[in-house]
């Protein structure tokens, strides 16, 4: 049981870092009122809107998606290695 939650973790972070890098790559091709991209960025603002406010523009990059990406790992990192332990 335990073991299909571990799972269902990994996938969910799997699937927001997919979604993050593709918000990310379409922001340079596509307009921003394309139904796909707007799809996408309405599952990835509200994730990045708090660490924009937090992380400042380098010149013109923004390195939210790159924060939000690595928060997603660690937190799925922790969570499931407290399920770990939580089971032994």
């Amino acid at each position: 049981m335990v073991q299909l939650l571990i799972y269902t973790i990994d996938a969910i972070a799997r699937l927001l870092i997919f979604l993050v890098i593709a918000s990310a790559v379409l922001s340079f091709f596509v307009p921003p009122y394309h139904p796909l991209r707007r799809s996408i960025d309405q599952i990835v603002e509200p994730m990045l809107r708090p660490i924009r406010r937090v992380v400042p523009l380098v010149g013109m990059l923004d390195f939210s998606p790159l924060v939000l990406i690595l928060l997603i790992q660690v937190f799925s990192v922790a969570l499931i290695n407290f399920l770990y332990v939580f089971v032994r």
